[in-house]
């Protein structure tokens, strides 16, 4: 389960672009192509270093106007979605 402690950094089976101020990333595995808006491309950006989510979400706090809630929730679900296309690793931060 990922959590605000957890550690998350890109996978080595990916390549990223960034286009016009969104990103591509290819899974070099699946041959699949993935697209990031500007938000998304300031995540992956800051995760090129293994990163705990809470530290991206007070990155992102600082960036952006939005709720902290909001700003949480919307980041647990890219980092889900990110980690069950196999595009990011996450780590325990208590095993790390």
């Amino acid at each position: 389960m990922i959590s605000l402690d957890s550690l998350i950094t890109t996978s080595s089976q990916q390549v990223f672009e960034q286009i016009d101020g969104e990103g591509v990333i290819l899974h070099l595995e699946s041959g699949i192509y993935y697209s990031l808006d500007s938000v998304g491309v300031s995540i992956w950006n800051l995760i090129q270093q293994p990163k705990s989510v809470d530290d991206i979400k007070c990155s992102l706090l600082t960036e952006y106007d939005v709720e902290p809630q909001q700003c949480e929730q919307e980041l647990l679900a890219l980092v889900e979605d990110l980690a069950a296309q196999k595009l990011i690793e996450i780590k325990d931060a208590t095993t790390a």
